[in-house]
């Protein structure tokens, strides 16, 4: 049988190819094993997001653990992350599951695991689940009844959809958006996101709300490349603000009145500015160490502890759990903030820029001016490179020699290796290199003054390492 593995974000793999409803069956199996080793009368929240064949997986993975003495909350219909995560919480449970492969292609299905307190579930019990898989599966999930498990009581229909609206609507002044004389619009991508904006902000233009589990072919990750559709309709409309999330809605992605992509570093600075100034609030931040500079420079304008991390999430939500976090965020689109789980949610992030919006009456470009007039204009650009895998590790290799000087005209004052390589030009201005883990590609990513210099920057790299 095939090794299962947990990446940086649960276990992700091809529909009909290692991911099987006995692959499904195996990962519950140990996950009711480490459940029934660590709590009493343990239950889980079970929910799957809008991709082909969600509901049979969600299903299988509630039979068996359910088969397993425990006490499974199986949402109806799809849900987002989020309100998989916020469910946990709520409903008291003792983990989350979430079948999703969140923004990765659609031939592709995952399996997320949720911590109870409402976030990633940390390494170290991740690598214990993992760890447990057996090398078969053993449970005939086929000739087991969902109906006689809910007659009993071991599996419990949940409204998450539901339960995410009351909470949402409890903590945002919905009216303020509602009645602006705003426009905003919303991209779901063909996401789990669809129902809930629909129902929260029912005047938003939307984009790609329906049932379509294969995403029209395109991966569903908020980037501009998958939504020039949504950046041409935010140009041709008077519309003020533009909201994208990905296939299970916990990344963001943003688009100003003209069209303009606006990136998650801006986006967490955006959140930063409203947060403190607007809404008197306090605590440190945490970001990922792809993140802009500009950040630790906002953290010291409004005297905020800022602490850099790995890439990955769990990693931000550790820090949330454990101490006063105002904010964490990812390049990715993925962010966090004080007053709601510990997780990333897009559509949490987009209801407070809307509020922001709403309640001081700027333009989303007039904010973004507010905040380079801060920490000052800057472009962020990031290229994967799709190198062979003894070319990536060459590469790589040579960085830690500490062989890279210079990247053209651009000469390394210092470099930073917390996860990845990330040179220094002069304290703005920087370069990072760093490998997937699971594809044979080399990512690159700039940050300069101006877009065209970060694209020039990129260029040079290539240029010097291949």
């Amino acid at each position: 049988m095939t090794k299962i593995k947990f990446g940086t974000d649960g276990w992700r793999a091809i529909i009909a190819e290692e991911y099987t409803t006995d692959n499904v069956a195996r990962v519950s199996a140990a996950t009711a094993d480490w459940l029934n080793e660590r709590f009493v009368n343990p239950s889980v929240v079970v929910g799957h997001d809008c991709r082909f064949a969600g509901k049979l997986f969600a299903e299988t993975t509630a039979k068996v653990l359910a088969s397993k003495g425990v006490i499974v909350k199986l949402a109806k219909g799809f849900v987002s992350t989020p309100m998989v995560s916020l469910g946990v919480v709520k409903e008291k449970a003792n983990l989350g599951v979430v079948i999703t492969a969140s923004h990765d292609p659609p031939s592709y299905n995952g399996y997320k695991l949720k911590g109870d307190f409402g976030g990633p579930l940390l390494q170290a019990d991740i690598t214990d689940v993992e760890n447990r898989i057996p090398d078969r599966n053993s449970v005939d999930y086929t000739t087991i009844s969902i109906d006689n498990l809910v007659n009993e009581g071991k599996i419990i229909y949940v409204d998450l959809e539901d339960m995410y609206c009351r909470h949402a609507e409890s903590k945002f002044d919905l009216d303020s958006i509602r009645k602006s004389n705003m426009n905003f619009a919303y991209d779901a991508m063909y996401g789990a996101g669809m129902n809930v904006v629909k129902r929260l902000l029912p005047e938003a233009r939307l984009l790609h709300c329906s049932d379509n589990p294969g995403f029209l072919g395109t991966a569903p990750e908020p980037i501009h490349r998958n939504l020039r559709e949504f950046s041409e309709m935010m140009k041709n409309n008077t519309l003020d603000c533009g909201l994208a999330t990905d296939g299970d809605a916990d990344r963001i992605g943003l688009y100003d009145s003209n069209g303009n992509f606006i990136d998650s570093h801006h986006i967490i600075l955006l959140l930063i500015h409203y947060l403190v100034k607007y809404k008197g609030m306090k605590g440190k931040v945490v970001t990922a160490f792809s993140c802009s500079v500009k950040i630790g420079q906002m953290c010291r304008h409004y005297a905020l502890l800022q602490e850099t991390v790995q890439i990955g999430f769990k990693h931000i939500a550790g820090k949330m759990v454990a101490e006063d976090i105002l904010l964490g965020g990812e390049e990715s689109g993925g962010i966090a903030t004080a007053g709601h789980i510990p997780e990333r949610d897009g559509i949490w992030m987009g209801l407070i820029l809307f509020e922001f919006m709403a309640k001081s009456g700027k333009s989303l470009e007039a904010l973004i001016t507010e905040v380079y007039d801060i920490v000052g204009a800057f472009a962020f650009e990031r290229i994967d490179l799709h190198i062979e895998n003894n070319k990536k590790l060459k590469i790589i290799e040579s960085c830690k020699l500490g062989e890279f000087t210079r990247f053209g005209k651009y000469e390394v004052e210092r470099v930073e290796t917390t996860d990845g390589f990330k040179f220094f030009f002069d304290s703005d201005t920087w370069l990072m290199i760093r490998p997937s883990g699971t594809e044979p590609v080399l990512r690159t990513y700039a940050e300069a003054n101006t877009q065209d210099k970060a694209f020039d920057i990129l260029a040079a790299c290539k240029s010097t390492i291949l």
